[in-house]
């Protein structure tokens, strides 16, 4: 497979990960297993929400690590959405923990999908 169809292939498997997950990071490991220390503290964040999230492990799928960066033209991991959108990385995602503002999008994410689910 040349790199244009690996590409395309991949950024449509990202946006359905994106459109079918409420909240979902895109991070180097696991929650349980992070491989950086960004993705270790943004996880942490989302896990002390008490709110259900997605992870994909970049590391686990090459494409996706390379080709994510072009998803949202966001350099860097990891990467959070919430109800299909780009929140950012680790710095915004602790400032949004830290207001409180995180569980609320993390919680109307998931009630919308729930609903939608229905």
């Amino acid at each position: 497979m040349d790199t244009q169809q690996l590409e395309k292939e991949t950024l449509e498997k990202i946006d359905q990960i994106v459109k079918n997950n409420p909240v979902v990071i895109f991070m180097k490991g696991t929650p349980q297993m992070p491989s950086c220390g960004f993705s270790a503290r943004a996880a942490q964040a989302l896990i002390d929400t008490g709110e259900n999230f997605g992870f994909v492990n970049v590391l686990a799928d090459p494409a996706v690590f390379e080709f994510l960066p072009k998803y949202q033209d966001w350099p860097t991991f990891p990467q959070i959405y919430i109800d299909g959108e780009l929140v950012g990385g680790c710095d915004i995602t602790l400032e949004l923990a830290e207001s409180g503002e995180l569980k609320k999008m993390m919680a109307e994410a998931n009630a919308k999908h729930a609903q939608q689910d229905a």
